[in-house]
């Protein structure tokens, strides 16, 4: 009699191969839905009917002067950003003094806070006719609210965190040991800091002055309330964007967005790519 033909069992690793590429699956899919497949659309848009979109853009005396600002106050914010990033990071790793965590806590305040409260609370300290510090500021000549130092200001608030996260972790694994022997051997802090600390902390601080430059180039809120939004005067890209969508200038306002995302995405294509494999900040 022939006995019943018994199916092959499932092995733990295939199960676990399944699970993994199922997994993974998942992951493509929602970065597909939420992240590639919008951008891709905005491209598409941008090139539909050639390269007439972009030539508008470049020809609009708005767009040019928006991108020319944006880039003035993104260069200044991440400037800004990389002095006292790197300061902040020292002062929270190298430094016990009372009130650290709620410093820490405080860094993370602009990635939990809305972008318009920024703006709100920076319009409200100084605006230029009930602000706090703003009628003062504005007696002496020195105007901010409405006018670029304002949008600077919101743009580096906002972007604060993203070097010092990236720097703190760096500064914790490397611990002080190279340090204090090069202070031992009667090298200054500057010195130190200048042969030991930032060459370990190199690729942390470029990668967070990218993702801070990327951040800068995109913000809309913040600024959108602290310059008021005039055309030609404190119009930054992104508030163009909107203006232009709005006013059905819809090819213009894909153009001028792809060349912002198209800035931000190759920076940190250019970063991935020239970070040696097996740096990780050490």
């Amino acid at each position: 009699m022939t006995s019943p033909t018994v199916p092959p069992r499932t092995t733990r690793r295939e199960r676990t191969s399944a699970g993994q590429w199922l997994r993974r699956a998942i992951v493509a899919g929602y970065l597909v839905l939420l992240v590639i497949w919008p951008v891709s659309l905005v491209v598409v848009k941008t090139f539909d009917g050639g390269l007439a979109n972009l030539e508008h853009a470049f020809s609009d005396p708005q767009v040019t002067f928006a991108l020319r600002l944006t880039v003035i106050v993104a260069v200044q914010a991440v400037l800004i950003n990389t002095i006292f990033g790197v300061g902040i990071s020292l002062l929270l790793v190298r430094h016990e003094f009372p009130g650290r965590g709620l410093l820490s806590a405080l860094i993370d305040l602009p990635l939990s806070v809305s972008p318009v409260v920024v703006g709100l609370a920076l319009l409200l300290a100084y605006g230029t006719t009930d602000g706090l510090f703003g009628p003062a500021l504005s007696d002496a000549g020195f105007q901010v609210a409405f006018a670029t130092p304002g949008i600077v200001m919101a743009t580096a608030f906002v972007a604060l965190p993203l070097v010092i996260r990236e720097i703190v972790p760096v500064l914790q694994e490397i611990g002080t040991e190279q340090e204090q022997a090069a202070r031992s051997l009667g090298a200054g802090g500057w010195q130190t800091f200048r042969r030991i600390t930032l060459p370990s902390i190199k690729w942390a601080l470029v990668y967070g002055v990218v993702l801070s430059l990327a951040r800068a180039l995109g913000e809309f809120g913040a600024v959108k309330v602290i310059s008021g939004n005039v055309a030609l005067q404190t119009q930054t890209a992104t508030l163009t964007v909107e203006e232009k969508y709005q006013d059905f200038e819809q090819g213009t306002a894909y153009a001028t967005a792809f060349l912002l995302a198209l800035i931000a995405v190759a920076a940190l294509v250019v970063v991935t790519f020239l970070r040696p494999k097996d740096d990780h900040g050490d």
